[in-house]
């Protein structure tokens, strides 16, 4: 599904991200973890092709954000951290915008609203303006668009941060969810009780460079502790960095 081979950003003398290699397989769900400033959205935004790698390349389905970026792009959705949408829009046409994007048609798009919208009780709301809504109505109305289009992938970073605990359980279920169907998801949080209770595998980052990738477990095991936390997992390898 997802490879990423030997990422490198670089931002003048700063290197946000190092010699990053990475897989994600179809139906899994992976979460990296990481302080603010460790590289999460700087790999998120590498793999979706909002910035280009010093070095390296991102693939899906075997095909390179570099030399195929249109085809790549149209095979993801993308939950950012922060919802900056146009405030002059209803939410309604805001699905809708983000669908003929990707290429759906209008009768199609109309199918697959209602539903969404159900999903997070937005039933009415969606005739309302962005600029209107609350953080966490803009970021239901995010992650609505990024399954619209049926995606191979989604690219997250902090889902559930301004949702309330139902909204953030009703995300969390969506995405476990289109995991089951063989989507996958990759996810960027410091969030780390969602980190463990819902992830397949977790990659633990530390100053750009990703320390250790590995079932709950299995990391667990490798420190010979299992009852650990997944801040103690996160601190220990952190440490033997």
């Amino acid at each position: 599904m997802l490879e990423i081979k030997n990422l490198t950003k670089r931002f003048g003398d700063f290197t946000a991200v190092e010699n990053i290699n990475l897989k994600v397989e179809a139906g899994e769900f992976f979460t990296v973890i990481g302080p603010n400033g460790s590289g999460k959205t700087t790999i998120i935004k590498n793999v979706l092709g909002l910035l280009h790698p010093t070095k390296g390349d991102v693939f899906l389905n075997e095909n390179s954000i570099k030399k195929e970026p249109q085809k790549v792009k149209a095979e993801m959705g993308y939950v950012p951290d922060e919802p900056k949408i146009w405030t002059h829009i209803t939410g309604e046409e805001f699905l809708f915008f983000s669908g003929s994007l990707y290429g759906l048609e209008k009768k199609e798009i109309m199918n697959k609203v209602p539903d969404l919208l159900n999903q997070f009780g937005l039933k009415g709301v969606e005739k309302k303006y962005f600029e209107n809504y609350s953080r966490g109505n803009k970021q239901k109305f995010t992650i609505l668009a990024a399954l619209l289009h049926d995606p191979d992938i989604i690219l997250v970073d902090e889902p559930i941060v301004g949702l309330d605990p139902e909204a953030a359980e009703t995300a969390m279920k969506l995405f476990n969810e289109f995991v089951s169907r063989g989507g996958s998801i990759f996810m960027a949080t410091h969030t780390l009780p969602v980190a463990e209770k819902y992830s397949d595998r977790i990659g633990i980052l530390h100053r750009g460079k990703l320390v250790e990738v590995g079932e709950i477990n299995n990391l667990r095991e490798k420190m010979d502790n299992p009852e650990a936390s997944l801040l103690e997992i996160y601190h220990y390898f952190s440490r033997n960095d």
